[in-house]
């Protein structure tokens, strides 16, 4: 069985993140999406409520799983029996971050975690997470860059900040 993981933060998961996760789902038997718990970032979503959102959004995938885990991809896909890691990338300088993470993650784990990379689609190739929030923190049109529900779910955890 091919079986594969799509570690980030998706905070808050984008159509950019949909698109590689359909994407990456019809090359493997089974994709794991793992969210991580970065204690460095401050998130608007809990890690449960990232995993909820990502279940929300994947329910017609039915070999996608979405799981989260905290410290090191590596330790995460040796404890899962994964070998091969998933990245999308938007452009060049998302390439150079990702070749250096991905390069230590093999070193990391004994030369047992391959990453792949998918080129985003272009429609997506200008969308960030960060990007999203802060254009929902002043109020700005998000449709076109979450799914429904996530754009009413990101406006009523703004809302409840404010």
């Amino acid at each position: 069985m091919k079986r594969a993981v799509y570690p980030g933060s998706f905070d808050p998961m984008t159509l950019g993140h949909l698109d590689i996760i359909n994407r990456a789902s019809k090359m493997f038997d089974e994709l794991i999406v793992a969210v991580l718990n970065n204690n460095a970032k401050s998130p608007l979503f809990s890690v449960d409520e990232r995993v909820k959102i990502l279940k929300m959004a994947t329910a017609d995938l039915p070999n996608v799983k979405i799981d989260s885990f905290s410290g090191l991809l590596c330790d995460y896909a040796s404890e899962n029996n994964l070998h091969v890691a998933v990245r999308g990338l938007r452009a060049v300088t998302d390439f150079e971050y990702e070749l250096q993470l991905a390069q230590t993650n093999r070193m990391i784990s004994n030369n047992n975690l391959d990453t792949i990379f998918l080129a985003t689609s272009l429609e997506y190739s200008y969308l960030s997470s960060s990007g999203v929030k802060e254009i929902a923190y002043f109020g700005g049109d998000i449709s076109k860059t979450v799914p429904d529900f996530v754009a009413d779910m990101i406006r009523e955890k703004i809302n409840s900040k404010k």
